[in-house]
């Protein structure tokens, strides 16, 4: 990147904003965003970055108080169209019953004074821009009928309709499989390439920042903790805690969690999982489509499978298959010796106890306004695990088994935080006494400090109690460093599988090749500039 101006295009001066609690959301920050400069903030859960974003746009809620300034070229405040701004839900930010086009167009003609058939024809541009396909028909489409990826790309469309100076990408690929959320960075780069927009990427990933900016900013707890060239932060961190975020990130070239060597041998010729020609379809729009196509794979006793895979793959189908939430067209499930699909009605009820599930979301999975001792009452009641005297002392002790005090057990699920959530979720599968837990995406939505700890902690659980996992994951370097074997699905079939190591090393299939690909990594970056 060239030398930038002496003239920042957007200065901070001493912000602070607060919503109404004692400790601000930001708090005296400092900060110069330069002219076709990429900037990242990055930082975890509460750590400001996005109440920043925002304050930058102009967007905080009537609620915020703030002090300091923020000066734009050195002057007045932004303008409406010199900002573009994407969010991380593009369903959140998109009109439901009105047609994509016209919601990009009606950004141009509000900011360029433009006609509707000229606004029009320059929304069927930007899609072109941005990779749509087929845009003539797009534009007509609504938000519904578009996949994530394509809401987000919309998004971004609406963005840079109004050719902002100030692009702001807050989270805008958190919630997107890796290999579309390489294609959106990609796409983000390029626009500010071409257009010469300033970006600020607001981001969690410290290795996806670190790749697509120029500089880094590091946020906690409010506070500027660090600032420098990517290169710097990333490869001679001055702040111990950007020290410490490096440190906890699991990416692909991350040692694994545990050995496995650890694993127990399975008795010869018995697996506890086997699964073989599964398949199920679903109708969508007049025509059949395969969620799982014949899959057949198995598990072994305190072994750890990852289904990886993009959106769409089949991955949630066959948690949902191996957990009878749903029946398959065809196939069969072995688990522990028994038909799996031929228990019934109490027969399967007991058995249920033996394989539990922790989700992505527990918030959502639970009543949020039941207590922690509720959530784990219910294995122990449902499955008669134990009396009623006797649970609040088997709740303490699954507490203090994931980490938790058991004065934790009075407050309600909304009252804790999201790494304690997914600590209670993991309790309350262990309550049962499984031989397998089904884990979908159960540490992709949690802080990368946070993510570690609950993998470490699970890696405990398989040692001391030999619990397999089935571990559903978009995210190949989370698998290398928690699975034993790796399964790649795409549109339903399995296309490769093996040790994890030695298929994310040398990965055969298309779909495999292209996940590795689009898995940032930090090591490449500790000794060169991002580009």
């Amino acid at each position: 990147m060239s030398a930038a101006p002496q003239a920042p295009l957007v200065a901070l001066h001493g912000l602070t904003v607060a919503y109404g609690g004692d400790v601000p959301a930001l708090s005296t920050i400092d900060l110069d965003i330069f002219a076709g400069e990429r900037l990242a903030l990055i930082g975890e859960s509460g750590s400001g970055k996005s109440t920043l974003a925002l304050a930058v746009a102009g967007l905080l809620p009537a609620s915020a108080k703030t002090a300091g300034t923020i000066e734009w070229e050195g002057t007045s405040p932004l303008g409406g169209r010199d900002i573009g701004f994407v969010f991380q839900n593009p369903a959140g930010s998109l009109d439901p019953v009105m047609a994509v086009g016209r919601q990009v167009a009606e950004v141009a003609r509000t900011h360029l004074g433009l006609s509707w058939p000229d606004a029009l024809a320059r929304a069927c541009d930007l899609f072109g821009r941005v990779g749509l396909p087929d845009p003539d028909t797009l534009v007509h489409a609504f938000p519904h009928q578009l996949s994530g990826g394509q809401k987000q790309r919309v998004a971004l469309a609406a963005a840079i309709a109004a050719r902002p100076k100030l692009l702001i990408a807050d989270e805008a690929t958190s919630a997107l499989d890796t290999i579309v959320q390489a294609e959106i960075v990609a796409l983000i780069r390029r626009l500010a390439a071409e257009d010469g927009m300033t970006l600020l990427f607001v981001s969690h990933d410290i290795a996806l920042a670190a790749e697509l900016a120029d500089r880094i900013a590091v946020l906690r707890g409010g506070r500027l903790m660090e600032l420098g060239p990517t290169r710097q932060v990333i490869g001679r961190p001055q702040n111990s805690y950007t020290r410490s975020l490096i440190a906890a990130h699991i990416g692909l070239d991350s040692p694994p969690l545990f050995a496995a060597a650890n694993m127990s041998a399975p008795p010869m010729g018995k697996h506890l999982l086997t699964v073989e020609s599964l398949s199920k379809r679903f109708h969508s729009g007049g025509r059949a489509v395969a969620a799982a196509d014949a899959l057949s794979f198995h598990i072994d006793a305190a072994e750890t499978l990852a289904l990886a895979g993009p959106s769409g793959s089949g991955k949630s189908t066959v948690a949902r298959l191996l957990l009878r939430l749903i029946e398959p067209d065809a196939g069969s499930i072995a688990f522990e010796g028994d038909d799996w699909l031929a228990l019934q009605g109490n027969a399967l009820r007991a058995r249920r106890a033996r394989m539990q599930m922790v989700f992505q979301d527990p918030l959502a999975a639970f009543n949020p306004r039941a207590t922690v001792a509720r959530v784990l009452d219910d294995p122990l009641r449902i499955h008669r695990i134990a009396p009623r005297a006797e649970r609040p002392a088997r709740i303490a002790e699954l507490l203090e088994r994931v980490g938790l005090s058991p004065n934790l057990a009075g407050r309600t699920v909304h009252e804790v935080s999201g790494g304690q959530r997914q600590r209670v979720a993991i309790a309350r599968a262990i309550a049962t006494k499984p031989s397998l837990i089904v884990l979908d995406e159960a540490v992709s939505a949690l802080d990368v400090s946070v993510r570690r700890k609950i993998l470490e902690l699970l890696a405990d659980l398989q040692r001391t109690d030999g619990i397999a996992y089935l571990f559903i994951s978009h995210d190949l370097g989370l698998v290398c460093a928690f699975a034993h074997r790796v399964a790649i699905l795409d549109g339903g079939r399995l296309t490769e599988e093996g040790d994890a190591r030695a298929v994310i090393d040398a990965p055969r299939s298309a779909v495999g090749k292209a996940l590795v690909a689009a898995t940032p990594r930090l090591h490449r970056l500790t000794g060169q500039d991002a580009s």
